[in-house]
């Protein structure tokens, strides 16, 4: 049910995903060129992996960042009614 205070309460985890994507990241790097060089093929591909899919993630972040806010009512918009019961 709606409040009425959603507009000025509501938060995205958008910036905390950005910061996760960004640690992933440098993980998969890390993990990607450590294992080459260590011979172990399998999993550099595994990594190598895993940096392409926080690769695609991280654009989708960065391009619902920059889409910026969208249509939040304003506060002269009232809250929703709750649902009205009916009978059992």
């Amino acid at each position: 049910m709606r409040t009425g205070s959603e507009p000025v309460t509501a938060r995205s985890a958008l910036r905390m995903r950005l910061w996760l994507s960004v640690w992933g990241l440098l993980w998969a790097v890390f993990g990607s060129v450590a294992f080459a060089l260590a011979g172990r093929p399998g999993w550099a591909i595994a990594c190598a992996l895993l940096w392409l899919l926080i690769t695609v993630d991280l654009s989708m972040i960065l391009k619902h960042l920059r889409q910026g806010p969208h249509y939040q009512p304003g506060r002269d918009i009232p809250p929703y009614r709750p649902p009205e019961r009916r009978g059992p």
